[in-house]
C-alpha cells in the first residue's frame, strides 16, 4: 500500500503505549501514561502518552508526536527507516513509490542506487576481512596485536585490511558486476584524471566499517599502521547513505550498552572506542573525526540523556570539550567531562594503569556546567558574561534556564538578573534577513505574527493549502523558518509532512495539533479571519509601493497621473476594510 495508507494501517495495528514501554517505565495516570522523559535530563514524570489519540508529549523539552516520531527518535532513525521497521513489525507491505510517475521513477532509481551501494559496502567489508586473514595481512595483524585488540573485538567491529595494491578492491568490485563509476560514487574507488582508470582509495590501512542503526555498513574509516607520510586517518566521503556529521562510530554495537548503563561515553577516535569496549565499556561511541554536531546529539539522545565526554587534556581538547558541553546542555542532556592526564590517551591509560585509574577519573569528573565555569574563569570578565548570556539564550528546555542561570551567576560571581535579562533580549531579538530585504508593512513584530498565523492554519488544516495559496498566503511569508515549513507541507502533503520536520517544526506542529491544542473543525472561520488580514496587508503593501514609485518618477506628469489613480484606488480599498 502507499505510504499514507501504510501509516494509517500501522497506527491501527500497533499501540504507542506498547512501543513506548519498551524504552521507558510508563505508569498509568488517569487517561494517560506518564514517565520521566527519555529525551532530556530529569526525574519528574513530564513525559505523557495519550493512548486514545496515539500521541506523546513532554512538558519539559516539548518532544512530541505519534508512534513514528517516538520510534524514530528513540532509535535514531530517519522516517524512511522508521516506516520500514514499523511496517515489518505490523505486517504491513509498502508500495514505495508516489503516485506521480516521474517522482516514482526517480525514487526507484534512488532506492536502486542505495541498494547497490549497500551491496558494494558489504562486498568491500568481506574483501577487507579476507585480506586481514590472508598472508598479506600479516603486518596488519601484527599491528592489531601490538595495540592489544582481542579477536573478539576484531570480529564484533568487523575490522579488515586494505592491501597496498592499487587495484585490489577495484578488481573485486568489477568481478561482482559493479562499474568504476558506481564504486567511485560510493567513495570506495577514485578515478585518475590522467588515465581515467579506477584505483583503490583505501590502501595499506586498518579498516573500520561504519554501521547504521539498521546494522548495515554505510561507510569506512582507514588508519595507516606504519610511519608513512600520509594522513593518519581517511574516511569515506559523504554519499546518499552517509553523512559523517549525522553518525557516530560504534553506535550500532553500543546501543544496548548505552540503554543498560543509562549513559554514553563519547570520545574522538576509532581506536579509543575499540579499547573502551575491550575493557568492558560497551557504551562507548566516537564522533567520526568531526566536531560534535547537533545531528549526532539528536541521534544519541534517542538512547540516553546522560553523556560522559572523553577528551585529551591539551588546549584543543579543552576547547572541544567546552563546545560539546555547551551543545549538550542547551539541548537538555546532562554531561560530565573527563580530560586525559598529560601524555595519556584512553588507550594508553587503560593499558598501562588499568580500569581502576579510568574509574577514578570518571568518579571525579565535573559535571558539564561546572567544567564550563572552570574554563570560563580563565577568560576576561566581558568574555565570560558574553558566553553566559549566549549559552542561556540557546537553552531549548525552559525548565533548565532557571537552574543554569542561578549556577552561572553564583559560580562566576555575576548578577543573575542581568544574566537573565541579557539572555532574554538575545533570544527575542531577531537577526536581520540576509540581503537587506526591507520589512513589509506593519514592522517585524506584526510580520512575525502574520507568518505564525498563516503557518498555524497551514499546520492545523494542511489539506486546505490550496485555499491559502489562492489568497496569496505563501507570498506573504517572510521568515525562512515559515517558508521552509510551507515547502515541506507542499512537498509531502497532509498525510506524511509531519514525519519530515526538524525538532523546532515538530514542536510547532504539536502546539497546533497535539493533545493540548484546540480542537479542529472545518476551518472556515479561521480562514476568513486570515483572509481579512491578508487583504489589508496586501492593500497596505500596494499603497507603500505606489507611493515609493511616485517619488522615484517625480517630474514625469503622465506617470504621476497613473500612479495617483492607482494610489487612490488602493486607499479606497484600505478604507473599506478598516
Amino acid at each position: 500500500m502507499q505510504s499514507r495508507d501504510a501509516i494509517r494501517a500501522i497506527k491501527e495495528r500497533l499501540n504507542i503505549v506498547d512501543i513506548a514501554r519498551r524504552y521507558v517505565d510508563l505508569k498509568r495516570n488517569g487517561p494517560r501514561w506518564v514517565a520521566p522523559c527519555p529525551f532530556h535530563q530529569e526525574t519528574k514524570p513530564s513525559f505523557s502518552v495519550n493512548e486514545e489519540q496515539g500521541l506523546f508529549y513532554c512538558f519539559g523539552c516539548h518532544a512530541s508526536g505519534d508512534i513514528f516520531d517516538f520510534y524514530g527518535r528513540i532509535n535514531g532513525l530517519d522516517f524512511r527507516d522508521t516506516l520500514e521497521q514499523l511496517a515489518a513489525e505490523a505486517g504491513v507491505s509498502l508500495d514505495r513509490g508516489p503516485a506521480d510517475p516521474k517522482r516514482r521513477e526517480q525514487e526507484q532509481r534512488e532506492r536502486s542506487g542505495r541498494r547497490q551501494m549497500i551491496r558494494m559496502y558489504e562486498l568491500a567489508a568481506a574483501h577487507f576481512a579476507a585480506a586481514l586473514d590472508s598472508p598479506e595481512g600479516e603486518e596488519c595483524r601484527a599491528y592489531i596485536q601490538k595495540r592489544g585488540l582481542s579477536d573478539e573485538i576484531v570480529q564484533r567491529f568487523g575490522l579488515g585490511w586494505a592491501r597496498r595494491d592499487w587495484q585490489s578492491l577495484a578488481t573485486a568490485l568489477h568481478r561482482a558486476g559493479f562499474t568504476a563509476r558506481m564504486a567511485a560514487e560510493a567513495g570506495l574507488l577514485g578515478i585518475s584524471e590522467r588515465s581515467q582508470r579506477a584505483y583503490d582509495r583505501f590502501r595499506g590501512r586498518l579498516m573500520f566499517p561504519i554501521k547504521s542503526l539498521s546494522n548495515q555498513i554505510i561507510a569506512f574509516g582507514g588508519r595507516i599502521i606504519a610511519d608513512e607520510e600520509e594522513a593518519k586517518y581517511i574516511n569515506s566521503a559523504d554519499t546518499p547513505l552517509y553523512k559523517k556529521g549525522e553518525h557516530l562510530y560504534g553506535l550500532a554495537q553500543s546501543r544496548r550498552g548505552i540503554t543498560t548503563k543509562g549513559q554514553a561515553l563519547l570520545t574522538e577516535g576509532y581506536m579509543d572506542v575499540l579499547t573502551l569496549h575491550q575493557y568492558g565499556y560497551d557504551n562507548a561511541v566516537g564522533v567520526l573525526g568531526t566536531a560534535l554536531t547537533p545531528d549526532q546529539i539528536k541521534r544519541l539522545s534517542g538512547f540516553t540523556s546522560r553523556v560522559t565526554l572523553l577528551f585529551d587534556g591539551d588546549r584543543a581538547g579543552r576547547k572541544a570539550a567546552l563546545r560539546s558541553c555547551e551543545m549538550l546542555l542547551t539541548r537538555g542532556l546532562a554531561c560530565t567531562v573527563v580530560l586525559m592526564p598529560d601524555g595519556e590517551d584512553i588507550d594508553s591509560l587503560l593499558r598501562t594503569q588499568g580500569p581502576e585509574a579510568f574509574e577514578a577519573l570518571l568518579a571525579h569528573a565535573p559535571d558539564g556546567l561546572r567544567f564550563c565555569v572552570d574554563v570560563l574563569r580563565a577568560l576576561a570578565p566581558r568574555e565570560t558574561v558574553e558566553w553566559a548570556r549566549n549559552f542561556l539564550s540557546q537553552v531549548e528546555v525552559p525548565e533548565l534556564v532557571s537552574p543554569y542561570a542561578s549556577r552561572l551567576a553564583t559560580q562566576l560571581q555575576l548578577s543573575e538578573s542581568e544574566l537573565r535579562q541579557g539572555a532574554a533580549q538575545r533570544r527575542d531579538t531577531g537577526a536581520p534577513r540576509s540581503g537587506g530585504t526591507p520589512q513589509r508593512p506593519g514592522g517585524r513584530a506584526r510580520q512575525n505574527m502574520r507568518d505564525r498565523q498563516i503557518m498555524m492554519y497551514a499546520v492545523r488544516y494542511p489539506e486546505r493549502l490550496d485555499d491559502l495559496r489562492d489568497m496569496g498566503a505563501d507570498l506573504a511569508l517572510q521568515s525562512d523558518i515559515a517558508r521552509r515549513l510551507w515547502d515541506k507541507l507542499e512537498e509531502w502533503g497532509p498525510e506524511t509532512a509531519a514525519y519530515h520536520l526538524d525538532e523546532r517544526e515538530k514542536n510547532f506542529w504539536s502546539f497546533c495539533r497535539g493533545a493540548e491544542a484546540a480542537p479542529r473543525d472545518d476551518g472556515n472561520k479561521e480562514l476568513e479571519a486570515l483572509r481579512d488580514d491578508l487583504d489589508a496587508y496586501y492593500a497596505s503593501a500596494q499603497k507603500l509601493s505606489l507611493a515609493a514609485a511616485l517619488r522615484q518618477n517625480a517630474g514625469d506628469p503622465d506617470a504621476d497621473v497613473e500612479y495617483l489613480r492607482a494610489l487612490q484606488e488602493t486607499l479606497e480599498k484600505v478604507h473599506e476594510q478598516h
